[in-house]
């Protein structure tokens, strides 16, 4: 399998590409139309996703059918939900694609013989996995108690180019703020670009 996800690993994980050869088996490759989903709430979760081509989103729907985006995932991002994954539980979660998406497909003995065979992938997957937590903790965190503006401006740190391939609704759910808030947050920060 010759991919971004080829050179994404040999390039932060340290892989080599004789190790790669050993694991490209247990890849494959899966091609998403926008709308589609890859997981939905009550399945369990098999497989990590990496994003090679397209943005997916990882959301939740409360007891009065509205969503919350709790993740997006675009080029180089990988997507799954862990817990499903890692405890065998049904999953909360829907994951489906915004974009037409190509995605490497990662099942978990992926992960397991990667870390056999390579110390270096060892410590680029826990890193990778305490990065998630960190993330998930700073997100908790804003929404807690940060404004719709600090909301948005760590929004655009971590997804820059997000902005404008992801609707306006989209990003006020992730932010857990109306439409009608960063609209107005968008414009404040326009106008102070422009005074400056």
């Amino acid at each position: 399998m010759n991919n971004n996800f080829r050179t994404y690993l040999i390039e932060k994980a340290g892989i080599t590409p004789e190790e790669f050869a050993e694991l490209d088996s247990y890849l494959s490759l899966k091609s998403v139309a926008k709308g589609d989903f890859v997981l939905q709430a009550g399945q369990k979760c098999r497989d990590t996703f990496f994003v090679e081509q397209g943005i997916l989103r990882a959301y939740s729907i409360d007891s009065n059918g509205k969503e919350h985006i709790i993740q997006f995932a675009s080029e180089d991002w990988f997507i799954s939900d862990r817990s499903s994954l890692f405890f065998d539980k049904p999953s909360d979660f829907y994951i489906q694609a915004i974009e037409d998406s190509v995605l490497v497909v990662i099942p978990n003995e992926f992960f397991e013989k990667a870390a056999k065979i390579s110390a270096s992938f060892r410590k680029f997957n826990q890193r990778l996995l305490n990065t998630h937590i960190l993330h998930m903790q700073k997100r908790i965190i804003l929404l807690l108690g940060a404004s719709a503006e600090t909301r948005y401006l760590e929004f655009i740190k971590l997804y820059p180019d997000l902005q404008l391939r992801v609707s306006q609704w989209m990003i006020s759910s992730y932010l857990g703020i109306t439409p009608e808030s960063l609209s107005r947050v968008r414009k404040e920060l326009a106008e102070r670009d422009r005074e400056n």
